[in-house]
């Protein structure tokens, strides 16, 4: 992946994380963009749709993503608002969330994410705002 700056930033192990759990995959992520899927499988409600917080957990992981990649290596982008608005839900295949920036700013990114289903169709929109901080050492 690539910063702002165009330099190269490493991937995050994912194993033990809530992304591995959730079988999320970032197939994408650059400051302005970030893209992954999700399956619905293993990712329900008890009565077979896909739950509400999954969508949620997909689309602020890939804000998050995207935020991390405009913060830069020596900055750590932390999560501080997410609201989400579900549209319909799915009971199969993969949904896949893209994450567009709406402000990219010098303590603050803001992103619109999209969740569809295989089909194309919206499932949810959800806006995320993170706080770009100095990283901990």
């Amino acid at each position: 992946m690539t910063d702002t700056t165009g330099a190269q930033t490493p991937l995050p192990e994912i194993a033990g994380t809530l992304l591995e759990r959730m079988g999320i995959e970032i197939t994408e992520a650059t400051a302005r963009r970030a893209v992954g899927t999700m399956p619905v499988a293993g990712n329900t409600q008890p009565y077979g749709l896909l739950h509400g917080g999954a969508s949620a957990v997909l689309a602020e992981t890939l804000g998050s993503y995207a935020a991390q990649q405009h913060a830069g290596a020596s900055r750590a982008a932390v999560g501080i608002e997410l609201s989400c608005t579900h549209h319909r839900s799915a009971r199969e295949g993969l949904v896949t969330g893209t994450a567009t920036a709406l402000h990219l700013g010098r303590t603050l990114a803001t992103y619109q994410v999209v969740v569809d289903d295989a089909d194309g169709r919206r499932i949810c929109t959800a806006r995320l705002t993170c706080m770009l901080i100095d990283a901990v050492a």
